[in-house]
């Protein structure tokens, strides 16, 4: 039977990065024992992962809706950048940041939860990642395949908002040239109703559909935002009921050793004084 080297590569990226080498080495001497030397070459030539890309994968494989959702709000800015001026995607920036640094919480957290510490540049370099599977579609297929060796980095100059489109200048109106008539001294001002002002154009219909197209990103681009947001909410709720309700039975249990206990101090006291008295006697 042929090696699936894919498959092996996805067991191992789901280790954790002390545990991948001696794997990937046992892994590449069974195919090469097989008598596959390519497939033991492609399983030997897969690298260790760094704290940073295994809790980015971490995170992909454990948090597969919030991980859609996040893919789509990098389509949707994308698409939006294509489309919108730059005032209307700074107005996302928000959301982008929340987002990332929900995500990014959230892959520390469950890498912590494996014995693996995150300190400040490990969580940056996560952060870093999401970014750059926010900018890039290449980056976003290599973040999302759960098997980083490590961290991504964001295009150059990239800071979550996208360069502001320069200003077009404005169309300079005509200049109504006016010409002051000779008025003799006896000649009085003419009066006369006053000329009716320029109706203003209609936009053209390719500008509206412009228009319509902008709005339109801008909306699903909002909506994936929350959605990712909302999920990432829904799982830190989730896991903070699981742990109440797991602190719940441990005072519980607490409570009923306590009342066990005093029982038996009760019953302890009587005999006591029992065997006082009767010593006494």
């Amino acid at each position: 039977m042929d090696v699936d080297v894919d498959a092996v590569a996805a067991e191992l990226y789901g280790l954790a990065p002390e545990r991948f080498t001696e794997a990937r080495n046992e892994r590449a001497a069974r195919a090469r024992k097989a008598g596959q030397a390519g497939a033991a070459k492609a399983i030997g030539a897969l690298r260790r992962p760094t704290r940073a890309a295994y809790a980015s994968n971490l995170l992909v494989r454990r948090r597969p809706e919030e991980v859609a959702a996040f893919l789509e709000l990098g389509r949707a800015l994308r698409r939006a950048q294509r489309s919108l001026d730059g005032g209307s995607l700074h107005a996302l920036s928000h959301q982008r940041h929340v987002v990332v640094a929900a995500l990014a919480r959230t892959a520390r957290q469950l890498a912590e939860e494996e014995g693996q510490a995150v300190g400040e540049s490990v969580a940056h370099e996560v952060e870093q990642t999401l970014r750059a599977a926010l900018a890039d579609a290449d980056a976003a297929g290599q973040w999302s395949g759960g098997r980083l060796s490590t961290g991504l980095d964001p295009p150059v100059g990239f800071t979550g908002l996208p360069e502001t489109a320069p200003l077009r200048p404005r169309p300079d109106r005509p200049a109504e040239q006016k010409r002051k008539p000779e008025r003799k001294p006896e000649q009085k001002r003419a009066t006369g109703p006053k000329p009716k002002p320029e109706a203003k154009p209609k936009p053209e219909p390719s500008r509206e559909a412009e228009q319509r197209r902008a709005r339109a990103e801008r909306a699903r681009a909002e909506a994936a935002a929350r959605a990712t947001e909302l999920r990432a909410a829904e799982q830190l709720v989730a896991e903070a009921d699981a742990r109440v309700a797991d602190l719940e039975g441990q005072l519980r249990e607490a409570r009923t050793g306590r009342a066990e206990a005093r029982r038996a101090l009760s019953g302890a006291t009587d005999r006591a004084r029992d065997a006082a008295r009767a010593a006494r006697e």
